[in-house]
């Protein structure tokens, strides 16, 4: 999903709903779980869910779409004070129209096919800029942290599991899972193919010494 903002759905009252980035609908799908929280829970919630399909945002993307969120009345905050006696912090909850608002956007947003930007691939596609040891250090790079992540969803897949109100997460995460370990397969792909050329370029090469010789 883009960050290219739609057009304004109609409420169900006939009035025009705003206007939203993704990142938006995100974080209030963050909130639509029903848990009161602050800028920091929802950081930790988008890198424990959202990152390994979508992205992470950062501290200030949180924050901005918190106030943007509460302008328009799609969630409301209140200060708490903390137990461990640290300075008093904004917690933020979804309001009933920001409920209604994005179960609109998840039930009625158009399908968009997802946009790969894939640099490793960029960079193999300019291998005949590169030499092979530097491919293959790219390719296992990238295969070593396609593993990782697929380590990690597999994790949070179990503990998301945990949870009822989960179970849709849970089912994302389980896709993330096998998403990275297809990334993981397609870089070893990669690597043997990497290794037929190197072998079919040394036949040829051998081939050409053998018909030079006098």
């Amino acid at each position: 999903m883009t960050e290219k903002k739609a057009r304004g759905a109609q409420a169900g009252d006939g009035a025009e709903r705003p206007a939203l980035p993704a990142t938006s609908w995100a974080v209030l799908g963050l909130l639509s779980f029903g848990e009161e929280l602050s800028g920091y829970d929802l950081k930790k919630w988008s890198d424990w869910s959202l990152r390994f399909f979508y992205w992470s945002p950062s501290f200030s993307q949180i924050y901005g779409e918190l106030k943007r969120l509460e302008k328009v009345g799609y969630v409301s905050s209140r200060m708490v004070a903390q137990e461990t006696g640290n300075r008093d912090k904004r917690v933020y909850v979804i309001t009933d129209e920001g409920m209604a608002a994005v179960r609109h956007w998840a039930r009625e947003a158009p399908v968009e096919p997802p946009v790969l930007k894939h640099g490793v691939m960029l960079r193999l596609w300019l291998g005949h800029l590169l030499e092979a040891d530097q491919m293959r250090e790219v390719l296992g790079r990238h295969r070593e942290y396609a593993e990782t992540m697929r380590q990690r969803a597999e994790v949070d897949a179990a503990g998301a599991r945990a949870e009822a109100a989960w179970a849709y997460p849970s089912l994302v995460l389980k896709w993330s899972e096998r998403y990275y370990a297809s990334e993981r397969d397609l870089a070893d792909a990669m690597l043997a193919d990497l290794d037929e050329m190197a072998a079919a370029e040394g036949a040829g090469e051998a081939g050409d010494a053998g018909r030079r010789r006098p």
